[in-house]
């Protein structure tokens, strides 16, 4: 059932919507960080956190406010604390976190200094990718009103806890989207993936104790503890699973309406492109669905569930199509998928699936850090061999070492970047493998093969 929102996209569309008065007076902007900096300890305010269950909105899920209570509770001056949110948002298909830093970038900001008071950092880094200009003029326009209205500096609404926001460029490299990545370019470091452990809770950027936030999850903060975070929790349909709150749903592809749609969590991919997007263009069937950003694996429309038992925590949806099945971090999970950036891509009955995947591989390939020889390699590999097959020139025998290569890949790198190659690649050719097998025996032509469907 879908359920229409709008605390994150109130001012969307709104004449100034990103300017502080606009927020200030349609979202009682900067009063919920008051409130939290005059009236909670450190130690309330993550208690507080937890209960709002919000899953991280940048890919992998994980709790908010669980990350937040991971911080040292000694702050030291030769120990600090910092905020790094991550607005990089390179995933293809994914546009969500732009429209919160061009439509409602102080939402951004109040939730930099709830979070910075509750892992006991003073300062917090939000790095965007260097093409998204609009998005960072918007975040250091509200940065700066912020600052002369004294929500922001030496004294936040006149309590002695400096706190400061500052924006930092990346170089548009999609390996900085990875949190160790993205510390390393902070730093002044080419963007490769650090060894974990060390966590960023033990020693993130310069060494120090860190979170990494997705931008998104940031920006709700505000909302949930305005509105009290358990029952922001509870706006959701998958709140008994601990996925709580709202969250911005992206939608693009082969749909009449594309664009951001702002849901409580727990909307069906059916709702999100029958009901919001339309349809598909042409009224044609869908084909196929990429969930939550280029690295999860494809759904189609005729698989179904599998959960017979009661104990099962898909059973009430036994028999039904994953297209039937909310969408949240566990349940996508649980259907052989991942939510990722829940931005969902779909593609209509006519779209060739191996130019799909030659056209994600070649994207891999392309931004492969290439630290992790698996990963380096391997996504050369599957770019490479899924073009030789589009021309016709491959054999059964390299159609077969895709999966090996693609699994060789799985488990084998440092960060989940190889993973996000090998998981699309091993659902494209396990479903599709017939599309494959066509090129192979000259019973279809590259020249043939679309990915344009009107």
């Amino acid at each position: 059932m879908l359920k229409p929102t709008n605390y994150l996209t109130k001012v969307y569309g709104k004449p100034n919507g990103w300017s502080l008065e606009t927020y200030e007076r349609e979202c009682e902007g900067y009063k919920v960080a008051q409130r939290v900096l005059t009236t909670m300890t450190r130690e309330q305010v993550v208690d507080e956190a937890k209960k709002a269950n919000i899953r991280g909105r940048g890919g992998a899920g994980f709790p908010m406010g669980v990350k937040w209570s991971f911080m040292p509770k000694v702050v030291s001056a030769t120990r600090p604390h910092y905020l790094v949110v991550n607005a990089d948002e390179g995933e293809p298909g994914t546009h969500k976190d732009r429209t919160l830093m061009e439509e409602n970038p102080h939402a951004c900001i109040e939730g930099c200094i709830i979070g910075c008071y509750g892992i006991g950092a003073h300062v917090c880094y939000i790095y965007v990718r260097d093409e998204l200009h609009v998005s960072k003029a918007r975040l250091e326009g509200a940065i700066a009103e912020a600052k002369r209205k004294g929500y922001l500096g030496k004294t936040p609404f006149g309590k002695e806890y400096p706190v400061e926001v500052y924006v930092h460029t990346g170089a548009g490299a999609y390996i900085c989207g990875e949190e160790t990545s993205m510390l390393n370019s902070l730093e002044g470091r080419r963007g490769e993936p650090r060894l974990k452990p060390p966590y960023p809770a033990q020693a993130g950027v310069f060494g120090m104790p860190s979170t990494v936030n997705n931008l998104e999850t940031i920006a709700a903060v505000p909302t949930a503890f305005n509105m009290g975070c358990e029952a922001f929790s509870k706006l959701s349909l998958l709140h008994d699973m601990k996925d709580g709150g709202v969250r911005l749903y992206g939608l693009n592809g082969h749909v009449k309406k594309p664009g951001i749609f702002e849901l409580a969590c727990g909307p069906t991919l059916n709702e999100l492109i029958f009901e919001l997007g339309g349809g598909v263009l042409g009224d044609r069937k869908v084909l196929c669905a990429i969930p939550g950003g280029s690295s999860t694996p494809i759904l189609c429309p005729e698989e179904t569930v599998n959960a017979p038992e009661e104990k099962d925590a898909l059973h009430r949806w036994h028999g039904q199509s994953v297209f039937d099945v909310p969408l949240g971090v566990d349940t996508m999970r649980l259907v052989g998928t991942m939510l990722g950036t829940c931005c969902v891509t779909v593609m209509a009955e006519g779209t060739c699936p191996v130019l799909a995947m030659k056209n994600l591989m070649q994207f891999y390939k392309h931004e492969s850090c290439g630290q992790c020889t698996p990963c380096r390699e391997g996504s050369a590999w599957l770019y490479h061999t899924t073009d030789k097959i589009l021309d016709g020139k491959a054999t059964m025998a390299e159609l077969d070492a895709l999966h090996d290569v693609a699994n060789g890949i799985m488990g084998n790198t440092i960060c989940a970047f190889g993973e996000g190659t090998a998981m699309p690649a091993l659902a494209f050719v396990q479903k599709f493998r017939k599309s494959f097998e066509a090129y192979i025996l000259g019973q279809k032509k590259h020249s043939e093969a679309t990915l344009l469907v009107q």
